[in-house]
């Protein structure tokens, strides 16, 4: 039996929200995140990526196997099911995505600051 995923993986206190450094579409480094220790089910993703709806999530899924990130096996067993699991190209990703990770954290204060003044200066935009 393996670990389950953490519900919170990806909560406030991750940089992973915040990373401006994207890799494939807004969700594919927190899926390669979830696929770091092992394959996984669909079920069991949609536990730390439940902010993603579903439809979404199958997207970004198939984008990542269509790259040769993510590798997709169904099991025709008495209950089929799907795992999904990171290649070795998707492997490569970790290293990188860590270090998007730790530059995010280290600049946090500055992304946060930076985003709040946009956010400001185009209401007073939009609203004069």
């Amino acid at each position: 039996m393996r670990e389950p995923l953490p519900a919170d993986m990806f909560d406030e206190l991750c940089p992973s929200s915040l990373n401006p450094i994207r890799f494939g579409d807004k969700w594919a480094a927190l899926i390669i995140r979830c696929l770091e220790h092992g394959p996984r089910r669909f079920s069991e993703l949609r536990v730390p990526l439940s902010r993603v709806t579903p439809k979404v999530l199958t997207q970004s899924l198939r984008s990542l196997e269509r790259d040769g990130l993510v590798r997709r096996t169904v099991y025709a067993e008495a209950t089929p099911h799907v795992e999904y699991e990171l290649t070795p190209l998707g492997r490569s990703m970790l290293q990188p995505i860590v270090v998007a990770c730790a530059w995010t954290e280290k600049h946090w204060d500055e992304l946060l600051g930076a985003r709040e003044s946009y956010d400001q200066a185009t209401r007073l935009d939009h609203a004069g």
